[in-house]
């Protein structure tokens, strides 16, 4: 039963310390019971606390984990209707339909595919993470297939109606925690206890939200928590139609059966890349946990991974890169040294026109958290006397010969006082804007 804030403010450490991330512990309570913040957040609170208040902390829509170690997807755990209130926790997974009906040569395509298709931005990996399994009558081959997508890396989703031929698959590979789909009126109760003897998730699919939450209360009255919601449209405007009021049922009333993760088919929702892209984006942006396409093209697949980047990336957190030396070009003892804020998109920007200037460089990187170099000037966190005790600890002396560094010219005004904590270097002042940085490399340090 959910608790209210005041009931949850008495089990609280009343330190007021703000390390939750709010002034006080009655902020924080009402957090918790508005399912705006997690238990976690707070370090100081009881073990005994802890168990009272679980119920009460859990995100309105629950966490479901697909899959095991590295290939683990984790799917729900939000908090908020809309991005800006908070954050998105969870980000939409993204995959692709394997069925045993296609032959070998498209299995491997695709396959293929999932593990070749991967594209560095900020630091981070955008990849896939699951391949659905889909059932075509041949239970021998589909469970080889589960085996091989589990080979390739992939979290797995295996689509059967037959519940003879979902065991045998499970057999192979239920230590890796597949998605069982789906849970239908005709079939709940062996494939409840199919998830219950495997421990794994189960997606529950009926005729619109109302028959499905039915379903979905069922599962939970059999003892199980990781559950995903199918309302079975497949019409854009229905199926937004019932993300939508999923996701408000969830947050607002708080209503438990509808409090998981959903899935969306844009696969079989149109009958080429290019809609099925355009399916897919809306769900990313509204409330699909996971979305499962007919095939991974990299055409279709990087600007999905890009929007879902933006749109899960927390807002009020800017996105940093570490702190520390960065050698581009195969520097040496006489490569030039350069100067940044760790905020990602500045970081990226000037690499990347270092790298294109082709002259050995190392870049370091000072922590302004997350700011970029104006901002931080402004702020007081890209200024001489924290550049300076920076470049002394942070090696560069031992990798280079070098004692000239070059700041940004947005940041010329420190040139002086950078000079006095850096005895011994000397301070260039470079090009304001990132594009003009590999002319003024080439022609300054170029041999």
């Amino acid at each position: 039963m959910a608790l209210s804030g005041i009931q949850i403010f008495k089990m609280m450490p009343k330190k007021n310390c703000g390390e939750c991330g709010v002034p006080t512990c009655l902020a924080f309570a009402m957090n918790l019971a508005a399912g705006k913040a997690e238990l976690d957040s707070c370090p100081y609170v009881s073990d005994e606390a802890k168990a009272a208040l679980a119920s009460a902390s859990a995100p309105p829509i629950r966490t479901v984990e697909i899959g095991v170690g590295e290939k683990m997807v984790k799917t729900g755990g939000e908090t908020v209707l809309y991005r800006h209130d908070k954050t998105f926790n969870n980000p939409t997974a993204l995959g692709c339909l394997v069925s045993t009906s296609e032959n070998d040569t498209t299995v491997d395509s695709k396959l293929k595919a999932f593990k070749e298709l991967r594209y560095e931005r900020v630091g981070l990996t955008l990849k896939p993470e699951i391949i659905a399994i889909k059932d075509g009558g041949d239970a021998g081959r589909f469970a080889q297939l589960a085996k091989k997508a589990s080979d390739a890396g992939a979290a797995l989703i295996l689509i059967s109606d037959n519940a003879d031929t979902m065991k045998a698959a499970l057999a192979e590979v239920g230590k890796e925690k597949p998605l069982i789909y789906a849970a239908t009126d005709a079939n709940a109760d062996a494939y409840a206890d199919l998830a219950k003897e495997f421990n794994c998730p189960v997606a529950v699919k009926s005729d619109g939200v109302g028959n499905m939450a039915k379903l979905s209360a069922k599962l939970m009255d059999k003892g199980l928590k990781d559950i995903v919601l199918d309302s079975g449209n497949r019409k854009i405007s229905e199926l937004l139609r019932d993300n939508v009021m999923i996701r408000r049922l969830a947050l607002e009333s708080l209503y438990r059966p509808l409090g998981f993760p959903t899935i969306v088919f844009p696969c079989e929702m149109a009958d080429n890349p290019v809609d099925e892209a355009i399916v897919a984006g809306t769900f990313v942006s509204k409330y699909g946990g996971m979305a499962i396409l007919s095939d991974l093209r990299g055409e279709v697949l990087f600007p999905l991974l890009l929007q879902r980047l933006n749109i899960f990336t927390d807002p009020q957190r800017p996105m940093t890169t570490e702190q520390g030396i960065y050698p581009i070009n195969n520097p040496g003892k006489d490569s030039p040294v350069l100067i940044t804020s760790n905020f990602s998109l500045t970081y990226f920007i000037v690499s990347g026109e270092v790298e294109s200037s082709r002259v050995p460089s190392w870049l370091l990187v000072l922590n302004t958290d997350g700011l970029s170099v104006l901002t931080a000037w402004a702020a007081g966190k890209f200024v001489a006397d924290l550049i300076g005790p920076f470049v002394k600890k942070s090696g560069i002396e031992d990798k280079t010969a070098t004692r000239t560094i070059v700041i940004p010219g947005a940041a010329a005004i420190i040139s002086g006082d950078l000079e006095e904590e850096l005895s011994g270097w000397r301070v260039a002042i470079g090009p304001r804007e990132g594009a003009h940085i590999p002319a003024y490399l080439r022609q300054n340090y170029a041999k």
